[in-house]
C-alpha cells in the first residue's frame, strides 16, 4: 500500500517529526541529544542536509529540513538509522541511566513486534514527512515547532527553551545545530 506521507520532492522543504517508540523521554539525557546533535552536523557537512528550524522535545523531534543534493529519504533513514545504533550504545553503557533495563526492554520488545527489525527498535517507523509548498504552511510549521515546549509547560516563552531553534531566530543566541533561516 502506498503512503501518502512521502519525501516527493527533494526541491521542497518538509515538516517531519522523528518520535521515539512509546513516546519514551530518552532526549532528557544531554548524552543522546548530543548523539543527535552530532549525527545532524554530519548530515549537514556531508549528505546536503540543510536545516530550517528544530526542536527537541523529551520523546520527539520536530523539524523543518531540506536538501539541495542528495535525496532526503535516504538522509533521514541514515540518521535515524544512526542515531537508534548510537543512543543504544549510550543507553548500555551507561553508569546513570537509572531506567536502563526498562527503556532497552520497550526498545528490543518494539524491535520484536515490527518484521523490518531484528531486535531493536528506537525511533517509530514513519517521519510523516509534510511538504511545505506554500509560505502560509511553512510559517504555521515553524510556530508549531517553536511553541511545542511552551505548550507542554516546559517553558513560558519558546525562546527559552534551549533545545530549539526559536533563540536563534529571536536573536537570542546561536543554537547547536546551524540553520538556513526561513525568509
Amino acid at each position: 500500500m502506498a503512503r501518502k506521507y512521502k519525501f516527493h520532492d527533494n526541491s521542497k522543504l518538509y515538516f517531519v517529526t522523528f518520535t521515539v517508540v512509546n513516546w519514551i523521554d530518552a532526549f532528557i539525557r544531554d548524552d543522546y541529544r548530543k548523539i543527535f546533535y552530532e549525527s545532524i552536523a554530519y548530515c549537514q557537512q556531508n549528505k546536503g542536509l540543510e536545516v530550517y528550524a528544530y526542536c527537541i522535545m523529551t520523546s520527539h523531534i520536530h523539524m523543518i529540513i531540506g536538501t539541495e543534493k542528495g535525496n532526503l529519504s535516504d538522509i533521514v533513514r541514515d540518521l535515524k538509522s544512526f542515531t537508534s545504533r548510537h543512543i543504544r550504545k549510550a543507553i548500555e553503557s551507561s553508569e546513570l541511566e537509572s531506567r536502563k533495563s526498562w527503556i532497552l526492554w520497550m526498545f528490543e520488545r518494539a524491535g520484536k513486534k515490527n518484521q523490518r527489525n531484528i531486535d531493536f527498535q528506537f525511533w517509530m517507523q514513519h517521519n510523516h514527512p509534510i511538504e511545505l509548498d506554500t509560505h502560509y504552511k511553512t510559517v504555521q510549521r515553524l510556530n508549531y515547532i517553536h511553541q511545542n515546549p511552551v505548550e507542554m509547560g516546559f517553558v513560558a516563552k519558546a525562546e527559552e527553551w534551549l533545545h530549539s531553534s526559536c533563540g536563534d531566530y529571536y536573536g537570542n543566541r546561536k543554537g547547536v545545530i546551524d540553520l538556513v533561516f526561513i525568509e
